[in-house]
C-alpha cells in the first residue's frame, strides 16, 4: 500500500468514528480531496485509491488538471473564492461551486448557466467568524442570500460552506460549526427544501472530526491526505 492509499485510509477510518461517536452513519459523510498544488498524477493516484471527489481553489489549477484527465469520474467541486471575472470558466465545469458569498456572484453564475442550458449546484460561503481577512456572506444574512437563490433558476442551492479561523486547540471551532448547524437547520426549514439543500460543507485537516461532530457531511481535506504542500 502506498503512502497515500495508507493516509487516505488513516483519514476514512476518522471519520467513521467520529460519525459513529455523533451518532451518525459514516456513509453519509462525503469526503473531498482538497487538491490544491498537487499535480495531475497524485490526483490521479487519489482518485485511483478510492477519492470520489476532489476540491481546487485555483481556477488556474482547476482548468488545466481538467484538460489531462486527472480527475477521471470523481466529482469537482469549486472550493476558493470564485472571482466574478472567472465565472464562465468554472459554471459548467464543476459539480458544485462552494464559495458563493454574494447576490452577484449568483447572478452571474445563473447568466451563465443558462446560456449553458444547465443549472449550476451551489453552497453558500458563511464567513461565519467575520474575518476581514475571508471572503463569506455574515452569518446574519445568510438566510437573505439563500431566499434570493429562488430567483435564479438556473441555480441550485444545495448548502451551506464555512472555513472557520485557524486553531491549533483541539475543539476551538466547535462553537461555529454549531452555529453553522443552526444556520443550515433554519435555511432547510424557511425554504421548506429538506431533500435539495442536503450539504454541511465544513472541516478541513486540522478540525474534520470536531466538524463532523456538529453535523458536517462534507468535509475538504488535503493535507492529512497528501502531506504538507511543497
Amino acid at each position: 500500500m502506498s503512502q497515500l492509499e495508507e493516509r487516505i485510509a488513516a483519514v476514512r477510518e476518522q471519520i467513521a468514528a467520529a460519525a459513529r461517536a455523533a451518532g451518525r452513519d459514516p456513509s453519509e459523510i462525503l469526503l473531498v480531496a482538497a487538491t490544491k498544488t498537487r499535480s495531475d498524477e497524485t490526483i490521479r493516484q487519489a482518485v485511483a485509491a478510492g477519492i470520489t471527489a476532489c476540491g481546487e481553489n485555483r481556477v488556474q489549477e482547476l482548468l488545466p488538471h481538467l484538460e489531462a484527465g486527472a480527475y477521471g469520474d470523481a466529482q469537482v467541486h469549486f472550493i476558493g473564492h470564485l472571482q466574478r471575472n472567472k465565472v464562465r470558466q468554472v459554471v459548467g465545469r464543476v459539480d458544485l461551486i462552494q464559495s458563493v458569498d454574494s447576490e452577484e456572484l449568483l447572478r452571474l453564475i445563473d447568466l451563465q448557466a443558462a446560456k449553458l442550458g444547465i443549472v449550476q449546484d451551489i453552497l453558500l460561503e458563511v464567513n461565519i467568524a467575520g474575518e476581514a481577512s475571508k471572503s463569506g456572506v455574515a452569518p446574519e444574512q445568510a438566510m437573505e442570500l439563500a431566499l434570493k437563490t429562488a430567483a435564479y433558476p438556473a441555480v441550485r442551492l444545495r448548502g451551506l460552506m464555512c472555513i472557520p479561523p485557524v486553531s491549533e486547540i483541539s475543539g476551538k471551532n466547535r462553537v461555529f460549526f454549531a452555529e453553522m448547524r443552526h444556520i443550515f437547520v433554519d435555511i432547510m426549514k424557511k425554504t421548506g427544501d429538506n431533500r435539495g439543500i442536503n450539504w454541511l460543507s465544513m472541516g478541513m485537516s486540522d478540525d474534520f472530526t470536531d466538524a463532523i461532530a456538529e453535523g458536517a457531511n462534507l468535509v475538504r481535506i488535503g493535507t492529512a491526505l497528501f502531506g504538507p504542500r511543497g
